[in-house]
């Protein structure tokens, strides 16, 4: 039992997903945070263009 518990311990197979589920995370909430803020910025540019047309 001794030996299972020291070969899981040194084992970091698993580690290389978890690093990569926490960059796929940073990433995607920079991706968000980027899109809602161009998007809201264009939504202004488009409505003050749109109301100097009329």
């Amino acid at each position: 039992m001794n030996h299972l518990l020291h070969k899981l311990w040194r084992d970091d197979a698993g580690q290389d997903i978890a690093e990569y589920a926490v960059m796929l995370a940073v990433i995607l909430v920079l991706v968000v945070g980027t899109i809602r803020l161009v998007g809201s910025n264009a939504n202004n540019a488009f409505s003050s263009v749109a109301s100097s047309l009329q």
